[in-house]
């Protein structure tokens, strides 16, 4: 049985006569939240959400992709660049070993995948981030293709749409990491002078330098239910300020009050809003 949010496999038992019995691996999910159990298709035709608790469970680049685009319209960009191990980095495994077994778990080059594409017909530049990829951490290449992906919107003067969901820099390259922060900003600074709108939607987690750069400074951020979203962990600032914590403290919803993001939308009516939100803004 698979813990849909937390990303952990076992086997789901059950009794049968007095005898246990193993269900095949896969078919069965667990909420993170409700802790109810979920046909696995029934999850994945609510678009990953539990129909118990509407809690929304992760979803990779692909179908984000999938959830956002018109069918068939995504021609994906940079998709050959990948990260190298400049600073010979190495924690409990060496960071190109980190690099090959993220790339085969997932089957992506790097934990941000970008392109261009249509929604209801509506072209527009997209970039997913990938949580299952190190975290989405923010490294030099993540940095490199939103970049890249914000100066060809810029250049074809088309809209911006950036979905995050980061644990923040990418500690493995550094500086270099670091470096990617104004980068980013400064190429969709450009892009606002354009006068070009730049849309964010976060999703579950999105925290660290990601958050503290390109994260907030959407013309319009939206988030997804649930998401957590700040630039540290809440376990972190309550022992570094020795105070309480809000109810809610760094939930969408709670940033949603305090004037960071402008709506938080269910993920089912998500694609609809976009679009909605794209005819608004257009150019």
């Amino acid at each position: 049985m698979s813990f849909f949010g937390g990303g952990k496999y076992t086997t789901l038992r059950i009794s049968q006569g007095g005898k246990k019995k193993d269900l095949p691996e896969g078919l069965w999910l667990k909420c993170k939240k409700c802790s109810r159990t979920v046909y696995k298709k029934q999850l994945e035709e609510n678009l990953s959400v539990c129909p118990f608790c509407s809690y929304h469970s992760p979803m990779n680049a692909p179908e984000r992709i999938k959830l956002l685009t018109d069918e068939g319209s995504f021609v994906e960009t940079d998709a050959d660049l990948q990260s190298v191990d400049a600073l010979n980095f190495t924690d409990t495994q060496p960071y190109k070993a980190r690099l090959e077994a993220n790339k085969a778990k997932t089957g992506l080059n790097e934990a941000v995948v970008c392109g261009l594409a249509t929604l209801k017909q509506r072209r527009y530049a997209l970039g997913v981030m990938d949580f299952r990829f190190m975290g989405a951490s923010m490294g030099s290449v993540v940095g490199e293709k939103i970049t890249r992906l914000t100066e060809k919107a810029t250049d074809e003067h088309i809209p911006l749409v950036l979905v995050t969901a980061s644990g923040g820099a990418r500690m493995q390259e550094g500086i270099l990491s670091l470096m990617q922060m104004p980068k980013t900003c400064a190429a969709l600074k450009r892009h606002a002078n354009a006068g070009l709108p730049y849309i964010v939607i976060m999703v579950n987690p999105t925290y660290g330098g990601v958050t503290a750069s390109f994260a907030s400074i959407g013309d319009l951020i939206l988030a997804e239910p649930g998401a957590m979203v700040g630039f540290a962990g809440p376990r972190v600032i309550k022992e570094t300020t020795n105070s309480k914590l809000p109810e809610g403290f760094q939930t969408a919803e709670f940033l949603m009050q305090k004037g960071l993001i402008d709506r938080v939308i269910e993920r089912k009516n998500l694609r609809d809003e976009l679009a909605l939100c794209l005819e608004y803004f257009a150019v």
